[in-house]
C-alpha cells in the first residue's frame, strides 16, 4: 500500500466514521463509509477497518488512478468518489481540466492533470461537487456535515504534498 493512499485513506475514513443505520440515509446500514446499498452482499456490521481499507483501495483509489495524480488532487477526487461515486468524481475532475468528460480517469485526464494548476483545479472540483450536493433531496438533513467535509478538504490536502 502506497504512502499517499494510506494518508488519503486516513483522512477519508476520519470523515466516514463507524457503524450507522440512519433511516434518512438512502445507503442504508453503513460502516466506514461502506454502505449496504453499494455492497448488498457484505455483512456491514461485521466489516473491519482492514476490510474497508482494501475496498477503498480496490474500488475507489485504483479506479480514480490515485497513484498517478498529484497527491492533493488525488485526495479530493478520492473523497468525492467515496462520497458521490467514482464516475461523478471523474467527471468533475475532467470538467475542471477541460478534457472530454466520460467519468473515467484515464490517460488523457492524467496527462492534463500532470500539467495543471493544482490549487485552481482542486477549487473547481470542490465547487462542482458542492453545487451538485446542494441539489440532493438529502441536503437539508446532511448538508451541514457535507459542507464541513468539503470545506475542510483543502486544508487536509496540504498534508498530502509529497
Amino acid at each position: 500500500m502506497g504512502d499517499v493512499f494510506a494518508k488519503a485513506f486516513a483522512i477519508v475514513i476520519g470523515e466516514e466514521g463507524g457503524y450507522t443505520d440512519d433511516a434518512a440515509d438512502p445507503g442504508g446500514a453503513t460502516k466506514y463509509g461502506i454502505s449496504h446499498a453499494a455492497y448488498p452482499d457484505l455483512d456491514i456490521a461485521s466489516l473491519t477497518l482492514a476490510d474497508a481499507q482494501a475496498i477503498y483501495q480496490r474500488d475507489y483509489w485504483d479506479k480514480i488512478s490515485g497513484d498517478l495524480l498529484d497527491p492533493r488532487l488525488a485526495l479530493l477526487v478520492f473523497d468525492a468518489a467515496v462520497n458521490n461515486g467514482i464516475s461523478r468524481a471523474g467527471m468533475w475532475l475532467q470538467q475542471a481540466l477541460g478534457v472530454p468528460v466520460d467519468g473515467v480517469v484515464g490517460a488523457q485526464t492524467i496527462a492534463a492533470a500532470s500539467s495543471c494548476d493544482v490549487p485552481a483545479i482542486c477549487a473547481e472540483c470542490l465547487a462542482r461537487r458542492l453545487h451538485f450536493m446542494t441539489g440532493l433531496a438529502t441536503w437539508p438533513t446532511f448538508g451541514m456535515g457535507w459542507s464541513r467535509r468539503i470545506c475542510g478538504l483543502p486544508w487536509k490536502a496540504q498534508s498530502m504534498t509529497p
